[in-house]
């Protein structure tokens, strides 16, 4: 059924930026900040930009997400596809092709489970590469000379390994210092094992018969970079 034609003559006519611009100001206005529970999907990484632009979804719906550049170099947790989440940020839309979208300034994990179930994941790929394969394990060296150490030169691991060692096993320690957790930990650790492995046998500063990658305890996000 079709309304009067004087109702539709009396109807306000705007212009397709006229609604739009009204739309995306009632959802910033309606909603502002919001926290919204999701699986990533459709994540390949950050733009050439620095941008990083992805989905939310769930059983019933997916809506678009974008973490500006400024954003995506303060994020604890860095998005991983699959990985299920909980987003905050602000809702607005875009109106050059009308679509709403989430523009997240914080993200992290939905629960241990959720970390969980990727670090299971991650482990099973990994196991199918053959990475775990015995046949790849070195075996340890009966009387290590040099020892490397791959932690925080502050934390309290670092003196207990050396009080441990000067007790029972006094050996030339080697220390490479990185932060344990947060956003750069992970990559700092790997960049400490490479440089490590890097090393001459009989340099100046000699390469070390095994490493020790350690920190203390903590809640598994805060393990998460190990």
């Amino acid at each position: 059924m079709t309304p009067p034609e004087s109702a539709a003559n009396n109807a306000h006519e705007f212009s397709v930026s006229e609604i739009s611009f009204a739309l995306k100001r009632t959802v910033e206005e309606t909603f502002g900040h919001v926290r919204i529970r999701g699986e990533i999907t459709g994540y390949r990484g950050p733009h050439s930009s620095g941008h990083c632009y992805f989905g939310l979804k769930d059983d019933k719906a997916r809506m678009d997400a974008v973490i500006w550049k400024g954003n995506f170099g303060k994020l604890r947790f860095k998005p991983e596809e699959g990985m299920e989440v909980i987003a905050t940020g602000k809702l607005t839309t875009y109106p050059g092709s009308s679509k709403y979208q989430i523009v997240i300034e914080h993200l992290e994990p939905a629960g241990v489970g959720a970390l969980m179930a990727l670090l299971e994941e991650r482990r099973k790929k990994l196991a199918a590469e053959g990475l775990f394969a015995p046949e790849r394990k070195r075996a340890l060296p009966y009387l290590p000379q040099v020892i490397g150490v791959v932690t925080s030169p502050t934390g309290a691991v670092i003196r207990d390994i050396l009080h441990r060692l000067q007790d029972r096993f006094p050996r030339h320690v080697l220390v490479w210092p990185v932060r344990v957790q947060g956003e750069t930990s992970a990559a700092e650790v790997a960049a400490a094992i490479r440089g490590f492995n890097a090393m001459e046998k009989a340099g100046a500063i000699p390469r070390p018969d095994v490493l020790i990658v350690a920190r203390g305890g903590g809640s598994i996000e805060d393990l998460w970079s190990f």
